[in-house]
């Protein structure tokens, strides 16, 4: 496969995690009102662990087959975004076997951080070039790899991850106060 093609597939990919993103929070807000929310809802904290390890997991192997198999070097906001992603991979999979929803807000606060990096560098990307400052040692960067649909770039990817994986995790949150 081709770096344009799985580019594209990654891009396609997280327009539909956004999409799922969106109809996840109208399901947290309308779960109450709507009987057959609630049910997707239960099921969905149930879930979320699972599948909070599932994305971060693969996100974690996708960035490194970035770095280390076709040799595109991360920006020092990208290693950021990293460094609040990998340790959740970890963290999701002890949650798991242990059976212990108490990492919740320890993914919140990682993800939020993750976020943080992710919009700067997003925008770094995106906004005129020398619009904001470049806090790269060796990568810029405002370096585009990726730029699909008008919008979504590495940064962009990351931060759209981040706000699923936030979702999943208030979904967590209700099945812990049960």
């Amino acid at each position: 496969m081709s770096l344009e093609t799985l580019n594209f597939w990654l891009s396609l990919g997280t327009l539909a995690m956004q999409g799922a993103t969106l109809v996840l929070i109208a399901v947290l807000f309308l779960d109450k009102k709507i009987p057959e929310l609630g049910k997707i809802s239960a099921l969905l904290s149930s879930w979320a662990l699972w599948l909070g390890f599932v994305f971060a997991l693969t996100a974690s192997a996708l960035t490194l087959y970035y770095s280390e198999v076709l040799g595109i070097e991360p920006c020092s906001l990208c290693w950021w975004q990293r460094i609040f992603l990998y340790p959740q991979v970890i963290m999701f999979g002890i949650a798991l076997y242990k059976r212990d929803l108490s990492i919740v807000t320890y993914s919140i606060a990682l993800s939020l951080a993750g976020i943080a990096f992710a919009v700067y560098n997003h925008a770094l990307q995106v906004l005129p070039s020398g619009t904001l400052p470049c806090p790269a040692q060796g990568v810029s960067c405002a370096q585009r790899f990726v730029f699909e649909f008008g919008y979504i770039t590495f940064p962009m990817m990351s931060l759209s991850l981040f706000a699923f994986l936030i979702v999943l995790m208030l979904f967590a949150r209700k099945a812990a106060a049960k």
